[in-house]
């Protein structure tokens, strides 16, 4: 018999209610939301049973196992490409339309490997992690916002590549596609910023961080864009945060079209998979967008990945990029 996860599932009016009600309080408090804002959980810190679920958030613990990365079995087995080409031009079709100048498409990969979930967790060396017993784990190195004293700060990141490809830092940076797309985020950020605070500004433009995973190291593109919350903040926590989602990296722009693009071609659940997961300590709150994600399914371990599409998206490359980013990122 499958055993009972103990923390009910809440709806967005009543996530949205338990978190303005514990951040007025300055109640510390994880909560746990899907990519579609419907459903998630909010959870006291003291209330955390550690045989359920388990977190890290800006590495605040330490590592707890190590495994070399030559004893990890990490099979893959992504879509063919003749089925992700058919969705690939189906989203070309909608941006030649005008519907859409960027598309985050993603999908499923099944994974077969000798890590648990929670193995996943322990070995894994990410910015944020998270397990939750039975169903996923997440080993995110992109933070959603960040909100200190009353400043909140956000940091898309988009633009991936092989470190290991010779002048990658200059292929990633001077690529009309790759600064095409991270400039169209950049904005759609700022704009979803200034719904909630003002004095927006981009903090730091393009800049490059590094990845080390199972398989290869990889290079990401970041920007950090900032603006200033209001006084009473933290009665409104849950609103400002409802306000922002779905997150504009994993979704696109014009976000309201083109979720409704994803939603046709995706053709599967994303779930929890690009939605948030945050820690508020009772002061200040820090979040992540929960890629990197991997899941029970069926029995089965699934791994869901995928990266944005525009004009000039190259298929093999986009195709290339989905299955590169299925990787286990260890120290």
């Amino acid at each position: 018999m499958t055993e009972c996860f103990p923390y009910p599932i809440l709806n967005r009016q009543q996530i949205i209610l338990q978190i303005n009600r514990l951040a007025a309080s300055r109640i510390p408090f994880l909560f746990i939301v899907d990519y579609k804002a419907e459903y998630g959980y909010v959870i006291k810190i003291e209330d955390l049973d550690k045989n359920y679920i388990q977190f890290e958030i800006n590495n605040q613990k330490a590592l707890l196992q190590t495994i070399k990365n030559d004893t990890i079995q990490w099979d893959v087995f992504p879509l063919r490409f003749s089925e992700y080409e058919t969705k690939f031009n189906s989203v070309q079709k909608h941006i030649h339309k005008g519907n859409s100048f960027l598309t985050n498409l993603t999908q499923p990969t099944e994974v077969e490997t000798n890590l648990s979930l929670l193995d996943l967790f322990e070995c894994g060396s990410a910015k944020y992690k998270l397990w939750l017993k039975d169903k996923f784990t997440v080993l995110s190195p992109e933070t959603f916002v960040q909100i200190n004293g009353r400043t909140i700060t956000s940091f898309p990141m988009k633009g991936t590549i092989d470190a290991s490809i010779p002048n990658a830092d200059e292929i990633i940076l001077n690529d009309p596609k790759e600064k095409a797309e991270h400039a169209t985020i950049v904005d759609l950020i700022r704009n979803d910023l200034s719904l909630v605070a003002s004095n927006v500004e981009v903090k730091c433009y393009r800049y490059i961080e590094k990845l080390t995973t199972n398989k290869h190291d990889l290079l990401q593109v970041s920007s950090k864009i900032s603006g200033l919350l209001p006084d009473n903040y933290y009665q409104k926590l849950g609103e400002i945060l409802f306000t922002l989602l779905p997150a504009g990296s994993i979704s696109g722009a014009p976000k309201p079209k083109t979720l409704e693009i994803i939603e046709q071609v995706e053709s599967y659940h994303r779930g929890f998979y690009t939605g948030i997961c945050g820690l508020f300590d009772g002061e200040n709150l820090d979040s992540t967008v929960m890629i990197r994600f991997i899941e029970h399914q069926n029995d089965k371990m699934i791994f869901k990945s995928g990266g944005g599409i525009t004009a000039q998206s190259d298929i093999k490359k986009e195709y290339e990029e989905l299955i590169q980013k299925v990787y286990v990122p260890i120290r």
